[in-house]
């Protein structure tokens, strides 16, 4: 299935899904059949059938009828795939039988990623699909008091800078009118407060404006400062962070843009201290960091080549640069699947394709709130 396929997924006002057309592009869909959920929360059954209900919620929408065909096939998309990883998340009580599908939406986020990569889709629009799939029950709760130490003002902000929120808010009300449960009205009122909030953030379909990248950053960084105050940025080390799958093309990359800065690579000292991909990662790890701290005490521009393909993975290396005054760039690569494991298999080096594949199930893309640039090299 090509992205041209995909494209025609999505219907005409009007017309009805050809769901076997979408089940044929999306196999994984197959197993929301047979995958249960709470019924308090889903009194129409299984995952399929309640995808099927959100897919022609969002149909008969309004405000999906009035957007642009584009903005159709991303929400759309979104909605076909938004509950792709339940089955894979589903977790049953053995005591009381209850169902739970924790970290579904991140997971279905990774798993559409793969999916829509491998069709080819481009890649602004494959990652606005999956950024809403992250997301996409936020606004049942975001006004709903402070979660996790954020406030619903700082929800909106920081979502306005990762999605679009009318696209975000379309699909939360569809996934909410597509199911059958006892308190669809009061969530219905927080997507249309949640609305509202980002009118007055004016942030409703664009990022919310802030003094400068430094206070954007370091304000979703958690900084107690005003978006519309600028505060001051220390002076540190310029520090260019790399990210992409292995083979991706990072040491090219750097070579031809960079290429009088030094480089803290993992690679490197890995290979300088003898070691194969996945042994002794903590010698390695230590070696490169003591050599990047070297750098940023003396306030020196570098390039931190590595995979920093998870955000977990990503927030270790900003932290530490971060704590050192840092102004950092994310530059993000990738290639098609075929290309990357071409290259890989033809390099010196002991990753191999079976593992690189692997590392697919913990691809979460560098967001643009988290460094003061962010750029998406593909």
């Amino acid at each position: 299935m090509q992205y041209a396929q995909l494209q025609a997924l999505t219907p005409a006002p009007g017309h009805t899904p050809d769901y076997d057309a979408c089940l044929a592009a999306f196999p994984a869909l197959e197993l929301a059949k047979t995958t249960p959920q709470d019924p308090r929360y889903h009194g129409e059954g299984d995952v399929w059938t309640h995808t099927k209900m959100v897919v022609e919620a969002l149909l008969a929408l309004p405000q999906y009828q009035a957007a642009a065909r584009a903005d159709q096939e991303v929400v759309f998309l979104a909605a076909l795939l938004h509950d792709v990883a339940k089955h894979s998340t589903t977790v049953i009580d053995p005591v009381t039988g209850a169902i739970g599908q924790p970290g579904h939406s991140r997971k279905g986020a990774i798993d559409a990623r793969i999916a829509l990569w491998d069709a080819g889709v481009p890649f602004a629009v494959r990652e606005a699909v999956c950024r809403l799939i992250a997301v996409h029950q936020v606004p049942f709760f975001a006004l709903e008091g402070s979660r996790r130490g954020k406030t619903p003002e700082f929800i909106v902000r920081e979502l306005s800078w990762q999605v679009d929120i009318p696209l975000l808010a379309m699909l939360a009300e569809a996934d909410m009118r597509g199911r059958i449960c006892a308190d669809s009205q009061r969530v219905l009122d927080n997507i249309a407060l949640f609305c509202e909030l980002a009118r007055e953030e004016r942030c409703f379909g664009q990022p919310r404006a802030f003094a400068d990248v430094h206070t954007a950053v370091s304000y979703f960084r958690g900084a107690d400062v005003h978006p519309d105050y600028p505060l001051f940025q220390e002076p540190g080390s310029r520090v260019i962070v790399m990210s992409g799958l292995p083979a991706s093309g990072k040491n090219t990359w750097v070579a031809r843009h960079h290429p009088d800065l030094p480089v803290i690579s993992f690679d490197d000292a890995r290979e300088e201290l003898g070691l194969r991909h996945g042994k002794n990662e903590g010698m390695v790890a230590h070696l490169a960091i003591d050599r990047a701290r070297e750098l940023l005490r003396r306030k020196a521009p570098f390039v931190w080549n590595a995979t920093h393909l998870s955000e977990l993975m990503r927030k270790k290396t900003l932290d530490l640069l971060y704590s050192y005054d840092a102004h950092v760039e994310l530059v993000y690569l990738e290639q098609p699947r075929a290309e990357l494991l071409r290259r890989n298999s033809r390099r010196d080096t002991s990753l191999s394709n079976k593992t690189l594949t692997g590392m697919l199930h913990r691809w979460d893309l560098p967001l643009p709130t988290e460094a003061h640039r962010v750029t998406y090299a593909v």
